[in-house]
């Protein structure tokens, strides 16, 4: 398990250093794409849920019915599921998130834009703390998995560099400094899978893992039905959000597949 350490780290930080992806999207385009977002955020949850249900969670209940037997393990598996739904969702009722302003910010140009926009990065790396563990923690344990959540997460953090680099940009104009802001909040996710990894690591066996799986499928669902799904039908009342959805829920099993 110590070697898969640095590889855990690494694909945390891929992950986290996605919000840059979204944050240059955002400087360089000649204009927003409403329907291109609304599309990739359904990608995203499509991503997310299919990876947290079909195999994290499969993973949880496995490592849990080994360390207290299959009825008693599903028992826990869906406990700590609930428990991470409820962790993630006081996280995001202390700390609400802003995105969902980003598509009218084009008129909406004025001094409050810099602050929302590093109210937004505040906001966004608090929300990446957990995010963090949930890819390192996997990748941990199992590197092929920890890929397919590095992939899952990564896709979920490039709108959110996109929502943090928007307003900051639109305030002064200085790319630079939007795009520093965004990727700021980005490294949140390895800088909380370290903390993370350095307080469990004396406690780390099946059964923790189990637990910590099950809350991470929890979290990852939580994420994509509050956040995600209802963001994307913000930007597109049509198709897209659902095909996009699909689509990433096909993507990530093909992943899972080749990974195996």
């Amino acid at each position: 398990m110590e070697s898969n350490v640095l590889y855990a780290l690494g694909l945390t930080l891929i992950a986290g250093a996605a919000t840059g992806i979204g944050a240059v999207a955002a400087l360089f385009a000649k204009k927003e794409n409403t329907r291109v977002l609304a599309a990739s955020l359904g990608f995203s949850a499509g991503v997310m849920i299919f990876v947290s249900m079909v195999e994290i969670f499969a993973q949880a209940r496995g490592y849990l019915s080994a360390a207290a037997g299959d009825k008693n393990g599903y028992l826990y598996a869906a406990a700590a599921f609930f428990a991470g739904v409820v962790v993630i969702g006081i996280i995001d009722w202390v700390v609400p998130s802003a995105e969902g302003d980003i598509g009218n910010l084009t008129a909406n140009r004025s001094a409050s834009l810099s602050r929302m926009g590093m109210l937004m990065a505040l906001a966004i790396g608090i929300h990446n703390f957990p995010e963090g563990m949930v890819t390192f923690t996997s990748a941990l344990r199992n590197p092929s998995l920890g890929a397919a959540v590095c992939l899952a997460i990564a896709i979920h953090n490039i709108p959110e560099g996109i929502a943090t680099a928007i307003p900051i940009y639109y305030s002064d104009g200085k790319r630079g400094k939007a795009f520093f802001v965004s990727f700021l909040s980005g490294i949140a996710e390895p800088v909380g899978a370290l903390i993370g990894y350095l307080i469990l690591r004396p406690f780390l066996n099946d059964f923790v893992f189990g637990c910590l799986f099950a809350a991470i499928a929890g979290i990852m669902v939580f994420i994509s039905i509050e956040e995600l799904l209802p963001m994307a039908r913000l930007y597109d009342k049509g198709k897209l959000t659902i095909i996009g959805f699909v689509c990433g829920m096909a993507v990530m099993a093909l992943s899972l597949f080749m990974l195996a």
